[in-house]
């Protein structure tokens, strides 16, 4: 397998400038096409309006939406100039009542997407629903990269987050073409269960089923030491300076963790190196 279509998001030029040359640095390394999709959003609620105010208000904010659109169209096409390798820059504007059929459209055939963290200052429920619209209803593995950041120019050390979960499992085979070329790749097990499948031998399965694709990995198993598993994580991804974290993403209920917060939701939050995910 390897990533021959790449597709980036974006609605602000300044919120998405990381994830665009990420995006960028991707598209030329495994010389693939990358789409960028330039979207002008509405984001008003019309049932806030009063009757007769709706269709007036909508058609200037689908306007402005359009030409939000059509401006960052023309970032992204000035941006990809001379680049040497394949692209396309599409300008579209919805309403967010639209926003996750139209990702999910857009990103289906796609083999990785790239996305700015969608948590943060500047940032509004616009972000969430594009990342989490490529992973679940696109059903495509999503790597977020965080602001003021440039994608490693390779791939040395990569942790992968292992919690016996299916979510975990597709995340490592999606990842698979970035794993093989890794010089190090660090399989991390928090508190393993004592009484699940993989009880004698945690991560057992999972490095048999990267050795048979030509990746040695090394199994660090830690405890729980911090009282969020992210923060454990991240530590442990900075003792031994890795460039990628491969995870899977929500075993737990989306609305579950936008209350009462969860791994994946705390990594988008505070994860300062790239996060690749896959549900």
């Amino acid at each position: 397998m390897a990533y021959r279509s790449i597709t980036t998001v974006i609605t602000d030029a300044e919120v998405s400038a990381s994830a665009l040359r990420a995006a960028m640095t991707l598209a030329e390394r495994e010389e693939a096409h990358l789409d960028v999709i330039c979207l002008g959003l509405d984001r008003t609620q019309p049932g806030f309006y009063y009757a007769g105010a709706t269709a007036v208000v909508m058609q200037d904010t689908l306007q402005q939406a359009r030409e939000d659109a059509l401006e960052l169209e023309s970032h992204a096409r000035q941006t990809l100039k001379g680049v040497p390798f394949n692209w396309s820059a599409t300008g579209l504007s919805a309403q967010m009542i639209g926003l996750n059929s139209l990702i999910a459209h857009r990103t289906r055939f796609s083999d990785l997407v790239v996305l700015p963290r969608p948590y943060g200052e500047g940032r509004g429920h616009d972000l969430e629903g594009i990342v989490e619209a490529a992973m679940f209803e696109g059903d495509v593995p999503v790597i977020i990269q965080p602001d003021g950041h440039d994608f490693p120019a390779k791939l040395d050390r990569i942790v992968v987050a292992w919690n016996e979960s299916r979510e975990a499992l597709r995340a490592a085979r999606a990842a698979l073409p970035f794993l093989k070329t890794a010089e190090t790749v660090n399989v991390v097990i928090i508190d393993p269960p004592k009484h699940g499948p993989e009880r004698s031998d945690p991560g057992g399965q999972l490095s048999q089923f990267l050795a048979r694709h030509g990746i040695r990995a090394e199994l660090s198993v830690l405890s729980r030491t911090m009282p969020r598993v992210a923060d454990v994580l991240l530590r442990h991804a900075a003792d031994i300076d890795a460039d990628m974290i491969v995870m899977g993403a929500y075993s737990h209920s989306r609305f579950r963790e936008s209350i009462l917060g969860g791994a994946t939701r705390n990594m988008l939050e505070i994860a300062e190196l790239p996060l690749f995910l896959a549900h």
